[in-house]
C-alpha cells in the first residue's frame, strides 16, 4: 500500500536559500542529517557558507549528502553513548571546534500509554533527549570560549502540547525543551543563542510510515490518513523539510543573535499557545 502524495501548496523551490557568506569560516554539525529534515538542514547550511559535517546511521545516506553540501560524512548512531564519545573524539581530531550545532536526530514510535516498551522508551529519550544533552556538553564550552556559537534542537510541537499514543515520544520532546532553556540560561552571556525548532507534521518519510500505521489500525484508506494529517494544521497542509531549514538557517544568523532560549513552532498554527 503506497501512501497518497505529501505535496501541499508550498514549493519548496520558491523557499529561499542562504546568502553564501552569513556562515563562511564556520563549521557545523548536523545529526541526522542523511535525509529528510536532516539533509535539507545541511544543504541550507551549506549554501549560508558552513562547512558541514553530517551524521547518521545510514553511510549512504549520509555521503550523498556530505557530497551534496561539499562537507564531511561522519556515522553515528546519537542512541548509542559510545558511538557518541567516537564521534566527538573523530570531531576533535579532524574537525575542530564546531560553530553550529543542529541537533536534529530523532526517532518516534507511538501505542498507548500501558503499551509503551521499555525499549521504545529507552530509544526515544536516548535520541531526542540524551543525545543533544551530551553533544552541547562537549560542544558549547569551545563555542562559548570563542565567544560564538549556535545550537538548534530540532524538537516537535509534541515538546510543547501532549498527543495521545506517544507518551514516550512528548516526554522526551519536552525534555528536549527544557533541556534549551535550561542551557539557554546558562549560555546568555557568552555570544552563544540556543533554541529549539518545533515543527508540526513534516513532508518526509516518518509522514509516510504514520499513514501506513493508522490505514492499517483504522481502516482508513491512505489518502483519508493523509488528509487527517493534513487537517491538523489550520493551513490544511505539511511543512515541507526546506521550511525547517529555512528556520534553522535564521536561527544561525548574526542577526538573530537575540532569540534565544526560544522552543518556536513551525506548523502553520497548529500550536498558538
Amino acid at each position: 500500500m503506497v501512501p497518497p502524495s505529501r505535496s501541499s501548496s508550498a514549493d519548496p523551490a520558491n523557499i529561499g536559500y542562504g546568502s553564501g557568506v552569513e556562515l563562511a569560516g564556520k563549521t557545523a554539525l548536523v545529526t541526522g542529517g542523511g535525509r529528510g529534515i536532516g539533509r535539507a538542514i545541511a544543504i541550507r547550511l551549506a549554501a549560508d557558507g558552513a562547512r558541514v559535517v553530517v551524521t547518521g546511521r545510514t553511510t549512504a545516506e549520509i555521503e550523498d549528502a556530505a557530497r551534496a553540501t561539499g562537507g564531511v560524512a561522519m556515522a553515528c548512531d546519537m542512541a548509542d553513548r559510545t558511538d557518541i564519545a567516537a564521534l566527538l573524539t573523530r570531531l576533535d581530531a579532524e574537525v575542530g571546534r564546531i560553530d553550529v550545532l543542529v541537533a536534529n536526530a530523532g526517532f518516534a514510535e507511538s501505542a498507548p500509554y500501558h503499551a509503551t516498551s521499555d525499549e521504545a522508551w529507552d530509544r526515544m529519550m536516548a535520541v531526542n533527549a540524551t543525545a543533544p544533552f551530551l553533544l552541547t556538553r562537549a560542544l558549547v564550552p569551545p563555542m562559548a570560549k570563542a565567544r560564538w556559537g549556535r545550537v538548534v534542537v530540532v524538537a516537535s510541537n509534541a515538546g510543547r502540547v501532549g498527543y495521545a499514543y506517544t507518551s514516550g515520544y512528548c516526554a522526551s520532546k519536552h525534555a528536549a525543551v527544557g533541556l534549551v532553556r535550561a542551557l539557554a540560561v546558562e549560555t546568555a552571556r557568552s555570544g552563544v543563542t540556543v533554541n529549539a525548532v518545533c515543527p508540526g507534521w513534516v513532508a518526509t518519510r516518518m509522514v509516510d510510515e504514520t499513514v501506513r500505521r493508522i490505514a492499517v489500525k483504522t481502516g482508513r484508506t491512505p489518502e483519508q490518513a493523509m488528509d487527517d494529517l493534513r487537517g491538523m494544521s489550520p493551513q490544511k497542509r505539511l511543512i515541507e523539510p526546506e521550511e525547517v531549514a529555512h528556520l534553522v538557517g535564521l536561527l544561525c544568523t548574526e542577526g538573530s543573535r537575540g532569540i534565544h532560549g526560544q522552543a518556536i513552532p513551525l506548523d502553520g498554527g497548529q500550536v498558538m499557545a
